[in-house]
């Protein structure tokens, strides 16, 4: 497989838990056993959240690749959305012979120390579709998260007319994935469709709390005639149950029809395409996520590097402060490419 230029040098370390736990929170009962990767360096895994159906997927991805891959996985954690689980995860990575780790921190800000610790250790740290705010980082494999917002943003204003009103259900400001979208759907509105008024609804990432949010807007401008949810996974099915009980789920074509554009690209997300329910998502690669995260977590522990540029897979490697970051691709989905057979949200399970 190749990359951009890659080249044997020593690896710039990353990431490592300040707390001296002897067991890991909420270790994945699943996985107890390390992968079939014989005397191949130690690979830690934490999965951030198991509430979410794109974690959930991204999950099912990584066990599978652990075992077609050979990857030599410790028990796999699950930190539950809980920064401070993930630093004791971390902890009981690097106490039980980690040579590198995946990880992917909801909370962007509050993980620098820990990546300090690890990079003290000369543990390197892949950290999948979020950017920690500051430490080193081996690689980053995420989408580019401004330009969900910015398709978000540009489909709306296309399907309203460039007038209305629309509910943006953001996720947690204090994740680089939730300013990233808010921010460019935020200037993307202002720039192009001016007469859109926008109420943002922070709701760092919990679906009853979008639900609350909504209904309370909707109270207030019953003729709101779009939503932007910047994660499907969260926010889909408690926005669709409002809507329903509210008598506003109307099917794309039809008077009264709320416009609405996700992210994440799960198969709920795609069904609702299909019903007409929602228009459409952007679809996050949680296949990729997976892929990628486990090969740069193996060329981290054998002392690999990368440098910016093209990938072949359609990305671009680019420099970020503390390390560098694969930016995957992400489609837009519609009714009219729903059905394709290269979206990962139409081969789970396959």
């Amino acid at each position: 497989m190749k990359f951009a230029r890659t080249r044997s040098t020593a690896v710039a370390a990353c990431a490592v838990a300040a707390l001296g736990l002897l067991t890991a929170c909420n270790r994945d009962s699943s996985s107890t056993s390390a992968g079939s990767g014989g005397d191949k360096p130690a690979i830690g895994i934490d999965l951030p959240r198991s509430d979410s159906d794109f974690w959930n997927s991204y999950a099912d991805y990584m066990k599978k690749d652990i075992k077609t891959e050979g990857v030599n996985a410790l028990p796999l954690s699950n930190s539950q959305n809980d920064v401070t689980k993930l630093v004791a995860n971390v902890q009981v990575f690097q106490n039980t012979g980690a040579k590198a780790v995946v990880m992917a921190p909801q909370d962007t800000g509050a993980i620098a120390s820990t990546l300090d610790t690890l990079a003290s250790k000369k543990i390197p740290v892949v950290s999948v579709d979020t950017r920690p705010d500051k430490g080193d980082v081996y690689m980053v494999v995420r989408a580019d998260n401004r330009a969900y917002g910015t398709k978000a943003c540009e489909f709306l204003g296309e399907q309203l007319g460039g007038k209305g009103k629309v509910a943006e259900l953001q996720g947690a400001l204090d994740s680089i994935n939730g300013r990233d979208r808010s921010e460019a759907f935020a200037a993307c509105m202002k720039e192009k469709f001016p007469k859109i008024k926008v109420f943002e609804l922070p709701t760092d990432w919990k679906g009853d709390v979008a639900s609350a949010k909504l209904q309370s807007l909707l109270a207030q401008h019953p003729d709101l005639n779009g939503i932007y949810m910047q994660a499907g996974g969260v926010f889909l099915q408690p926005t669709l149950a409002l809507l329903e009980q509210k008598g506003l789920l109307k099917p794309a074509g039809q008077k009264g029809h709320i416009s609405i554009i996700s992210n994440d690209g799960i198969p709920q997300e795609f069904d609702a395409i299909r019903k007409g329910q929602i228009d459409a998502t952007v679809s996050q690669p949680a296949d990729l996520y997976a892929k990628y995260a486990l090969y740069y977590a193996k060329a981290a522990a054998e002392g690999k590097t990368f440098e910016p540029g093209p990938t072949d897979h359609d990305s671009t490697i680019i420099k970020i402060p503390g390390g560098l970051e694969d930016q995957l691709p992400a489609p837009l989905v519609t009714k009219d490419n729903v059905d394709d057979k290269t979206l990962w949200g139409n081969t789970v399970g396959s």
